[in-house]
């Protein structure tokens, strides 16, 4: 079967040890057609330099604070069928490409979108959404974990989520990429908003799954705290401008700035803000807004033809191991996991202690997949909090968990 060639773009500005980590789990990728494009600062660039395949990826200057912008960069640059976009602060599973693109050679999807788990990789950030006609998501409840091929009614469309996404390139051109009047935040929203309006599917992919960290920014905190609502506010008032009739705008941006001083609120209960921090913030939303009603809206014409041909990333067919441990054991096993990865495994390290304390997974520096908690505990947050079982049955259960993922039993 002849696998859809795949471009994916990285955007990265002021995190370079989050890109690192990043491009080491885009690397494990177990799909025979991609290539990886590097939009970042000079320090991303540096730490992207860095990494042993450094000369396999298209590496691209760009250092303002605009992803719409550097997302473009990457357009061009894309010389894949399907432009697939990734976070700097995500990780994508092996078996992310082979799940994501799928439905784009099944059916007539123009674009696709999997789930995202937050920063314990377990727990879903994001799961299946849809827009109504003011931007706002709503929850989509699905079967099952089977691709679903949806064409939303006039006025809505389907999420995406810019950390977890693939779109035809032809489609991209055709809509004129992502808009630069968007410098961060609603970038995607609008790009759903236009595909729904030009009449094109989207795929909801469940299995298609990356880990999504949160990492700081110039905007927030890595514990989500907000540091400015300026660009919020600005993107706002532009998205309401091409998507929002006149007459519902002021109501709409008075719900919106109700909701953002609710969630300063919440921030300053459990500590995380001053009380001057919120007036200060809520300050610099409405001043954004202000703004973005003025912020020029230029179309961008985005070359047919890519900057570059297709630069293949050198796929190497990994097996999939899963290795178990204990806390006595760990750091003497993590190095055993870490030398296999250099000989080309995918290494799921797990780490059961004689607790029921919960589990988290991330990937490390090393590219091993490690996951630690209690042989009791929770993986899955809706589990009970405590089950009785041995260790062999606990292990089973966590690789059925991600078996499909991580490409277990593949080969």
């Amino acid at each position: 079967m002849n696998e859809l060639s795949v471009s994916v773009v990285v955007v990265s500005r002021r995190r370079p040890d989050a890109l690192r980590r990043c491009l080491t789990g885009l690397a494990q990728l177990q799909y025979p057609t991609y290539e990886v494009v590097v939009v970042a600062d000079p320090a991303g660039l540096k730490s992207a330099a860095e990494l042993p395949f450094s000369s396999e990826l298209k590496l691209v200057p760009f250092d303002k604070p605009n992803i719409s912008a550097a997302r473009n960069l990457g357009i061009v640059e894309a010389a894949g069928e399907i432009v697939a976009f990734i976070d700097d602060d995500a990780v994508p599973e092996p078996q992310w490409l082979h799940h994501l693109v799928a439905p784009a050679r099944q059916s007539d999807a123009a674009a696709m979108g999997g789930f995202v788990r937050g920063r314990n990789g377990i727990s879903f950030q994001w799961q299946a959404r849809s827009l109504d006609r003011f931007g706002e998501a709503h929850e989509i409840k699905l079967q099952n974990d089977k691709p679903v091929l949806l064409n939303p009614p006039k006025g809505r469309a389907i999420k995406t989520e810019g950390t977890n996404m693939a779109i035809r390139r032809d489609v991209l051109i055709e809509i004129h990429g992502f808009d630069p009047a968007f410098h961060y935040f609603l970038d995607e929203t609008d790009l759903n908003m236009r595909l729904a309006q030009a009449g094109y599917a989207t795929a909801i992919v469940p299995l298609a799954e990356v880990h999504h960290g949160f990492a700081a920014n110039r905007m927030r905190t890595s514990d989500r705290v907000p540091r400015d609502l300026f660009d919020i506010g600005a993107s706002w008032a532009v998205f309401q401008r091409k998507h929002v009739v006149v007459s519902e705008r002021a109501a709409q941006w008075g719900r919106l700035r109700s909701n953002e001083r609710r969630r300063l609120l919440g921030h300053m209960v459990s500590g995380g803000l001053e009380p001057r921090a919120v007036r200060q913030l809520m300050h610099r939303l409405d001043l954004g807004y202000v703004e973005g009603q003025e912020r020029e809206q230029i179309a961008t014409k985005l070359a047919v033809h890519p900057a570059a041909p297709f630069k293949r990333f050198p796929t190497k067919w990994r097996k999939s191991t899963m290795i178990g441990t204990h806390p006595l054991r760990f750091q003497k096993d993590l190095k055993a996991a870490a030398s296999r990865v250099k000989n080309d495994e995918i290494v799921t390290l797990i780490c059961l202690s004689f607790t029921a304390m919960y589990h988290h997974i991330a990937l490390n520096k090393d590219g091993v997949w490690v996951q630690r908690g209690g042989l009791f505990g929770k993986s899955d947050r809706t589990d009970p909090l405590f089950r009785m079982t041995t260790r062999s049955r606990r292990l089973e259960k966590e690789l059925r968990r991600v078996a499909r993922q991580r490409g277990f039993g593949k080969g």
